[in-house]
């Protein structure tokens, strides 16, 4: 067994990433933080119920709902993960996210009140995407470099050839 854990690359990507379940419970602590911000939450036992949280900014979106009515909003994002993250924290709030046959996967259509895409939804998006992304990256790199290879730094750049003139083969 232990030969065969020398030899596995696997291992070795899992032995590099020793403490991901630290930085997994630091990730749901932030994560839990953006969602408490977004609820108004003031306390540290507010923050710590997220469930009451929840509740709070569904009752916001219900009141907001009577006085801005709900509009078809299309949202664009940048990948499938993105597509999670919004399909998923538009169905916490109880809002229905669908997209029309033929639109790409990537883009999303909710019903939903403008101040609540302003000043909750599509904010708290943001910071939860961006909070998802680093650790995403960081995971990316722990484990490339540990199973592929150090170096994974980006590719340089060079001058671009000049143009060949017409009549002119080109090597390949």
């Amino acid at each position: 067994m232990l030969a065969e854990a020398a030899t596995d690359p696997w291992y070795a990507t899992d032995m590099a990433g020793a403490g991901t379940d630290f930085d997994e419970a630091r990730l749901l602590e932030k994560l839990n933080a953006i969602e408490a911000l977004f609820a108004g939450a003031t306390t540290d036992g507010e923050r710590v119920a997220a469930g009451e949280a929840r509740a709070r900014i569904q009752l916001r979106l219900k009141q907001l709902e009577q006085a801005d009515p709900p509009m078809e909003y299309k949202f664009s994002v940048a990948d499938g993960w993105s597509a999670k993250l919004f399909m998923a924290l538009c169905r916490r709030y109880g809002i229905k996210p669908y997209r029309y046959r033929g639109q790409r996967r990537t883009t999303l259509m909710a019903r939903v009140s403008r101040q609540f895409v302003n000043e909750t939804l599509w904010p708290e998006y943001e910071q939860l995407s961006a909070v998802l992304r680093r650790h995403l990256d960081d995971v990316t790199q722990r484990i490339i470099t540990a199973a592929i290879h150090q170096d994974v730094s980006d590719a340089t750049e060079s001058a671009p050839k000049a143009e060949l003139g017409p009549g002119t083969e080109r090597e390949p």
